[in-house]
């Protein structure tokens, strides 16, 4: 497995990390045991860059990690969020980046994965009502009591790292970036490498989309969240048909399957990006980590914008309420 390094931190990774938060929340129902094998198996395949958080699931999420590792832990380069607010229910109330919040809900991770520390420790949203400098510096004290060795912040903007790095170093930047999401590429990506900030982009197969398996709304498990994404929806599903059907075109040309040909264009970005793909399949994860191999040249870079250029994907990336808190 190569290995590339988060901006000027010096955290080591797995060119590909893997996306937890499927396996307990959002896409529907899962089977523990099926989700344990995969992740066995991303640690035979030298995929060994984990991404969870306190939220997925109600903490289920974090509890499967901490099951996975058992005998392992060294193995892994273990990252987790902290940020949003649930209801016992599971209704979102909201985030907090407050400094007592940070530090709680630090101690309920490390209990729910079973671990004496967390090697990557993201802010999953920004909060408007607390400055920055105050939840990084509840950060910076985690990172002194041995409990967190790197900080990370998602969906924030380019003022917001600046202002977070002027605490402490920030190792990576998680946003959402792919074929069909290219909103930071504008500041916040330079922002990115002017700091030494890593980028680790989150669904980075347009939350499946762009795999080409969804063919139709009626695809998605009944109470699958993306059914209420606006890219998922109506006129926006049919247009964003036209687009992955440009994807699988590529592919086909160039041998390989959209989502290895979507995959390998997020990795062509830059070695200091490491996408974090998710799945419930072995065969999915078989076919992610092969992407790998996809070597795109500058022509094959040149006709994926000209026929999927920025801006083409119809819709969102969230329903109104959460775009509120991207790019924070």
């Amino acid at each position: 497995m190569e290995k590339r390094t988060l901006g000027s931190s010096g955290l080591e990774v797995s060119a590909m990390g893997f996306g937890c938060m499927g396996m307990s929340d959002f896409y529907g129902p899962a089977d523990e045991a099926r989700n344990l094998d995969v992740l066995h198996h991303t640690l035979d395949l030298g995929v060994t860059f984990w991404d969870t958080a306190d939220m997925y699931g109600m903490g289920r999420n974090e509890q499967l990690v901490g099951k996975a590792l058992k005998g392992r832990r060294d193995q892994v380069v273990l990252a987790t969020k902290f940020g949003f607010r649930r209801a016992p229910d599971g209704t979102p109330i909201g985030v907090s980046g407050r400094p007592e919040y940070v530090r709680s809900a630090c101690d309920a991770s490390l209990k729910r994965l079973g671990v004496d520390h967390i090697d990557l420790y993201y802010q999953h949203r920004v909060d408007p009502e607390v400055p920055i400098e105050d939840t990084v510096g509840a950060m910076v004290g985690l990172v002194q009591a041995g409990k967190i060795l790197h900080l990370g912040l998602s969906e924030a903007s380019a003022q917001t790292l600046r202002r977070a790095m002027a605490v402490h170093p920030i190792t990576a930047l998680q946003s959402e970036y792919s074929l069909w999401s290219r909103d930071i590429e504008d500041e916040i990506i330079p922002t990115c490498r002017e700091l030494g900030i890593g980028l680790v982009p989150y669904s980075p197969l347009g939350r499946g989309f762009l795999t080409g398996a969804i063919r139709s709304i009626d695809d998605l498990a009944e109470d699958d969240w993306r059914r209420h994404n606006p890219r998922f929806q109506g006129e926006n599903f049919q247009k964003n048909l036209k687009l992955v059907d440009r994807v699988q075109e590529m592919a086909s040309d160039k041998g390989c399957t959209p989502a290895q040909l979507a995959l390998a264009w997020v990795l062509s970005r830059g070695h200091d990006v490491v996408p974090i793909p998710g799945t419930r399949s072995r065969a999915r994860l078989d076919e992610n980590v092969a992407s790998l191999e996809v070597h795109l040249t500058d022509d094959d870079l040149a006709r994926i914008d000209e026929l999927i250029p920025r801006g083409t994907a119809a819709g969102e990336r969230y329903p109104e309420q959460a775009m509120a808190f991207v790019n924070g």
